[in-house]
C-alpha cells in the first residue's frame, strides 16, 4: 500500500483547507486510515483516523473542527480543515494500516497557518 497525501498550503487563521490522500496497491487490505501531524518540537500527534466500515475518531486538539473521510470507490481520504490555528501549523501525513499488522506512512504535506 503506498500513500501520496496532498494540499498543504499557506492558510490564513480561522480559514478552511482541505487535505486529500491517494491510496494505491493493495487497497482492499487497508483498514484502519488516519492523519497524523508532526511540529517542530513536538511530539507527533495523531489527528484523527477512519476505519473501514466508516467510524471516525477525533484528537480533542481538533474536534469539532476537522472532519476525516473516506471515499472507498476513489481511494481517497480526506482531512476538511475548518477554524484553523496558528497551532495547526505542521507537516500532516496520511497513514494506513492494511493487511495482517502493516502500517504505512506517505510523506507530508506541509500546512501553514499565519496571518
Amino acid at each position: 500500500v503506498q500513500l501520496q497525501a496532498s494540499g498543504g498550503g499557506l492558510v490564513q487563521p480561522g480559514g478552511s483547507r482541505r487535505l486529500s490522500c491517494k491510496a494505491s496497491g493493495d487497497i482492499s487490505s487497508i483498514t484502519v486510515m488516519y492523519w497524523s501531524r508532526q511540529s517542530p518540537g513536538k511530539q507527533r500527534e495523531l489527528v484523527a483516523r477512519i476505519t473501514s466500515a466508516g467510524t471516525t475518531e477525533y484528537s480533542d486538539s481538533v474536534k469539532g473542527r476537522f472532519t476525516i473521510s473516506r471515499n472507498n470507490a476513489d481511494d481517497m481520504m480526506y482531512l476538511q480543515m475548518t477554524s484553523l490555528k496558528p497551532e495547526d501549523t505542521a507537516v500532516y501525513f496520511c497513514n494506513a494500516d492494511y493487511g495482517d499488522a502493516f502500517r504505512t506512512r506517505g510523506q507530508g504535506t506541509y500546512v501553514f497557518v499565519s496571518s
